[in-house]
């Protein structure tokens, strides 16, 4: 099944950005850069997403947001960190209340550079994500046979 690479759906969280990759986000769903056309269709509500697209550094406040709702979404998940702020803090990363990168929070599978990120450099995370996805999807599948053979033989 490749339903996943054909229609993922993805939650959009802004941890705590200036607005700028968010914009860039926002962009990707306009007629110009169009990424429904990839299938891809933005939600929010985390158990239904399949990648976390998230934009700015990790503060304090939004630490525990940030776990929930990697903890929320089903396996298998990917998140993509969106512009510098995601990937290292950014400016802010000396501020006193952030802790740095989605990195140091959750796992990250897509780093998107940039300040603010472009719509395409966007577009090209999310398909790479798309890959990841279906790696994650596939290692899933392989490891429940093995684990049902395994049942059989026992």
């Amino acid at each position: 099944m490749a339903f996943l690479k054909r229609s993922p759906w993805i939650l959009h969280y802004d941890a705590s950005s200036c607005n700028g990759c968010d914009i860039e986000v926002l962009a990707c769903l306009t007629p110009l850069y169009d990424v429904e056309r990839f299938g891809i269709i933005n939600t929010g509500n985390p158990k239904h997403a399949d990648i976390l697209l998230i934009t700015g550094g990790v503060n304090e406040q939004n630490r525990q947001v940030v776990k929930n709702l990697y903890e929320q979404m089903p396996e298998p998940k990917v998140v993509v960190a969106v512009g510098i702020c995601a990937a290292s803090g950014g400016i802010f990363r000396e501020c006193y209340n952030i802790v740095g990168g989605v990195d140091r929070v959750i796992p990250v599978d897509v780093y998107v550079p940039g300040c603010a990120a472009r719509p395409e450099q966007i577009i090209d995370g999310v398909v790479r994500a798309l890959s990841i996805l279906e790696e994650k999807r596939a290692k899933m599948k392989e490891t429940a046979q093995h684990s049902e053979e395994a049942g059989e033989t026992a």
